[in-house]
């Protein structure tokens, strides 16, 4: 599998969520933080997005809530729901 970066209309077509939903998400900790690509530019790695659709398809709405990382992403207090 290729490794690209999702800009933000790519992540929105493929996940079916608006902007300000995708980023509540991020500042909640429950979607990954985006990746700076410049001074005015970021974008979500594609395998970070198809993880956490993957999880939503298959109904582990728990796993996306609790944001149980996608592979690659460290686990820390950043990605981690508090009880």
């Amino acid at each position: 599998m290729k490794r690209t970066i999702l800009r933000l209309p790519a992540v929105k077509s493929e996940s079916g969520l608006s902007r300000s939903t995708i980023y509540l998400r991020v500042s909640q900790g429950l979607w990954t933080k985006p990746v700076s690509l410049g001074a005015r530019a970021v974008g979500w790695p594609s395998d970070e997005v198809e993880a956490i659709n993957a999880a939503r398809i298959a109904g582990d709405e728990e796993g996306v809530d609790s944001c149980t990382p996608p592979p690659g992403v460290a686990a820390g207090p950043d990605n981690v729901k508090g009880p």
